[in-house]
C-alpha cells in the first residue's frame, strides 16, 4: 500500500481510551505502511510513549496540542481522567473542546507540507466536533468507539434519548434494542438517572455523539462472533459502516489509571473483604483507598476487617497489591479462576481473551450495560453488585463468588463459555497466508473505504473544477 497516506488519530483524554487508540495506530502502521500520528496534549502524549518499549521498531509519530488546564477551572496539569471527581471530569470534557484550533492547525500545517490533506481523522467518540474539522481541510472523520457495541449503543442512544424521562417504571426501553430488552434504573450511574438534557453531562453527550453520526463510519473494538447481535443493533442505529477491529488490548506490563467512578466506598470494601476471607477462596486483589479519601494516598489497615492482611498472608491464601498490578499478567495465569471486574471494556477484553470469566460490579459510563451483555447475550458473567451507592453484604460476596468458582453447575459453564469467547478472539485475528480473520479483514475494508472516499472527493474536486472553467 501507499506509504505516503497520513492518517490522524485523536483520542479522548483517559488511558482507557488511549490505550486501545495506540494499539490501532500499531495495527494501522503495521498493515499499511502509512504514516500515523498520534495527536493529545503533552502529559498523554508523554504516557503513550512510555508504553512503547525502547527496542520497539514502532514507527508512530506523536503530536502535541498545546492544552491549559487551570484555564478551565481543572488542577495544574489535570491531561486525563485519571482520579477526577465527577464534577471535575465533567469540566474535562468541555476543556477538551478547545483543543479543536490546536488540531485545525496541525492539520494545515501537514497540507503544507504533504500538498493533500491526511487520508482521514479517526476521533473518539467524545470528539464528536472533530468531524467538522476535518471537512473544512478537506477530509473524513472515522469516529473510534473504544468500548464494546452493545454496551455503546445503549449508552450513546441512552444519553441521545433519555428514555427513561418517559417512563414512571424502574425499567426502560432503549431506542435501538428490540422491546424484548430491558434496561434498569439500578444499571444507571447516579449521573445518568438524573440526565434530563439540561445538565452538563447529557448536553455535553448530545452535542458530541450527534455529530458522529455524521462521521464516515465507526471502528469498534470487538469481535464480530463474540457481539453478533451488539454490532448489528450499532450499524442498524447510526446507520453507518461499523468494522469491528479488536480486540485491541495492552502491552502486558502498561499502567493504567481509573477515575474515581471506578472506587469503591469504604463500608463496601469492609463486607468484600469479609466475604473473600469467608469463601475460602485464594485471591489477589489490587486495593487502594476508598471513595471519598485521596485516591493517591497511602491506604490505611483499619479500612479492612483486623488482622486480615496478615491471616491472609499466613494462609497464603490471599495477596493484597496496594494500587496497581500488571492485569494480564495475572489473568493469563493458569490458577486464576475469575475476573472481579467494573465491566470497563478493556478489562473485559483483557480477561476474556484469557478464557477468564467475569464477576462483575460495573460503576460508571456504559459498564452496566457491558455487565447486562456479559451476563444475557455471552454467559460468562454473574454480576455482584451495581455502583458504589448499593449497600452489600459480606453473605452475598461469599455466595456469588462461590457460584463463580464452582467446579460444577454456573461456574464450569460460565468457563466453558469464555474458553470458547478466548478462541473466537483468536480466530478475529489470525492471518494464514491469503487467510485472514474478520477484525483483520475489517481492518483492511476500513483502509478501503476510507481510500475510496478520498478518491471520489478527488474526482468530484476534478469535475467542479472542469465545470467552473467551462462556464
Amino acid at each position: 500500500m501507499n506509504s505516503q497516506e497520513h492518517i490522524i488519530m485523536l483520542p479522548f483524554l483517559a488511558h482507557g481510551h488511549l490505550i486501545p487508540f495506540l494499539a490501532l495506530a500499531k495495527q494501522l502502521q503495521q498493515r499499511t505502511g502509512y504514516t500515523i500520528t498520534i495527536a493529545s496534549t503533552k502529559l498523554n502524549i508523554q504516557y503513550l510513549r512510555s508504553s512503547i518499549s525502547a527496542d520497539s521498531d514502532s514507527k508512530i509519530l506523536f503530536a502535541e496540542l498545546p492544552f491549559c488546564s487551570s484555564a478551565h477551572d481543572l488542577p495544574p496539569n489535570t491531561e486525563s481522567t485519571e482520579n477526577l471527581s465527577l464534577d471535575r471530569m465533567i469540566k474535562l470534557l468541555y476543556a477538551s473542546q478547545s483543543l479543536e484550533d490546536p488540531l485545525f492547525r496541525l492539520l494545515n500545517d501537514i497540507i503544507d507540507q504533504e500538498g493533500r490533506p491526511p487520508l482521514c481523522i479517526i476521533s473518539d467518540l467524545f470528539f464528536g466536533w472533530a468531524v467538522d474539522v476535518a471537512k473544512s481541510v478537506g477530509t473524513v472523520t472515522v469516529s473510534f468507539n473504544t468500548g464494546g457495541a452493545y454496551g455503546v449503543l445503549a449508552y450513546v442512544s441512552f444519553c441521545l434519548n433519555l428514555p427513561h424521562r418517559s417512563t414512571d417504571s424502574d425499567e426502560f426501553l432503549v431506542p435501538g434494542f428490540p422491546e424484548s430488552v430491558r434496561f434498569h434504573h439500578s444499571q444507571l450511574h447516579p449521573y445518568l438517572r438524573a440526565a434530563d438534557g439540561t445538565d452538563m453531562g447529557s448536553k455535553f453527550m448530545q452535542s458530541q455523539f450527534s455529530r458522529c453520526l455524521e462521521s464516515s463510519g465507526w471502528l469498534c473494538n470487538s469481535v464480530e462472533e463474540i457481539e453478533p447481535l451488539g454490532l448489528d443493533l450499532l450499524m442498524k442505529y447510526i446507520r453507518l459502516p461499523v468494522w469491528a477491529i479488536g480486540p485491541l488490548l495492552p502491552p502486558a506490563a502498561l499502567k493504567s489509571s481509573s477515575s474515581s467512578q471506578n472506587t469503591i466506598g469504604a463500608s463496601q470494601m469492609m463486607q468484600l473483604a469479609i466475604g473473600l476471607e469467608g469463601s475460602g477462596k485464594s485471591f489477589i486483589w489490587v486495593v487502594r483507598p476508598p471513595l471519598g479519601f485521596d485516591l493517591n494516598g497511602e491506604f490505611r489497615a483499619e479500612w479492612l476487617p483486623e488482622g486480615f492482611e496478615e491471616r491472609m498472608k499466613q494462609s497464603r491464601r490471599g495477596l493484597i497489591v496496594r494500587n496497581w498490578a500488571p492485569q494480564l499478567d495475572i489473568l493469563s495465569h493458569k490458577s486464576t479462576g475469575a475476573f472481579l471486574s467494573h465491566c470497563g471494556w478493556n478489562s473485559v477484553l483483557e480477561s476474556l481473551s484469557q478464557g477468564v470469566p467475569i464477576v462483575g460490579w460495573p460503576m460508571a459510563a456504559e459498564q452496566a450495560f457491558n455487565s447486562k451483555m456479559l451476563m444475557e447475550e455471552m454467559g460468562v458473567s454473574v454480576e455482584l453488585t451495581r455502583g458504589i451507592q448499593r449497600v452489600i453484604e459480606a453473605k452475598e460476596v461469599k455466595r456469588v463468588l462461590e457460584s463463580a468458582m464452582d467446579e460444577h453447575g454456573k461456574g464450569e459453564d460460565m468457563r466453558k463459555k469464555a474458553t470458547e469467547v478466548k478462541e473466537l478472539m483468536k480466530l478475529a485475528v489470525r492471518e494464514e497466508g491469503q487467510e485472514k480473520g474478520s477484525s483483520l479483514k475489517a481492518v483492511d475494508e476500513f483502509v478501503r473505504t476510507v481510500l475510496y472516499k478520498r478518491r471520489a472527493a478527488m474526482m468530484a474536486d476534478r469535475c467542479s473544477k472542469i465545470s467552473a472553467k467551462s462556464d
